[in-house]
């Protein structure tokens, strides 16, 4: 394993909340060198645990980004307690509803983060980025086709990146779906959620090239 690193993710979990998934994520980072911390940005003991409650509490908090900000600077705060954690090498990853925090993160302007990740996120946001708003990097990782975000949602964020003038950039794996990362979902299921080995292996190696870029 290799040595404890003074760099650290904040780690933004799927629309279930924090679990297994997020968890075995979080090792993974560690075991890569880094300090990992989740958050659990739905609250202590709210575990939705069908499709149904899923989509309750995340319509919930998506509907309202100016409350999914307030808890990610939460969150970011935490973070900066985790020891051994310089303050100058801080990055956040989100999966799925993770994905769009990581986003409201950037377009929020929480210059700590040097980058965000977002993995299968949702894209569409009320409040875009504003050009000298973000400092650091955006790397987008979308399945292609993903049935939860649309063609025009991706086109969307193409453009609020571009009149932002973000230092971002975007990543499409061809047959992927919705939660592509997860292997978790079955390969074989039906959409939207899918897990596709080759898209979760490529995207883990283009995260870890960009997090060697901006902690270079």
């Amino acid at each position: 394993m290799p040595a404890p690193s003074d760099q650290a993710f904040w780690v933004f979990p799927e629309w279930v909340g924090v679990g297994e998934y997020t968890h075995k994520r979080a090792q993974m980072l560690g075991e890569l060198g880094f300090n990992a911390f989740v958050v659990d940005v739905y609250g202590k003991g709210i575990r939705p645990n069908t499709p149904q409650t899923c989509r309750s509490r995340d319509d919930e908090i998506c509907h309202q980004p100016t409350l999914l900000r307030e808890r990610a600077r939460c969150g970011l705060d935490q973070l900066r307690k985790v020891p051994n954690t310089d303050l100058g090498k801080l990055a956040a990853i989100g999966y799925c509803f993770g994905g769009l925090a990581v986003l409201e993160m950037a377009r929020d302007g929480q210059n700590d983060l040097a980058g965000v990740v977002s993995f299968h996120g949702v894209l569409a946001t009320p409040m875009p980025l504003k050009p000298d708003t973000y400092n650091g990097k955006i790397l987008v990782l979308h399945g292609v086709d993903d049935p939860v975000v649309p063609d025009e949602q991706t086109m969307a964020l193409w453009k609020e990146m571009r009149d932002a003038k973000a230092n971002w950039e975007f990543v499409a794996y061809g047959k992927a779906l919705h939660t592509f990362t997860n292997w978790l979902m079955p390969e074989d299921g039906p959409p939207p959620a899918v897990y596709n080995k080759q898209a979760d292996r490529r995207s883990w190696i283009a995260m870890q090239n960009f997090m060697k870029e901006i902690f270079a």
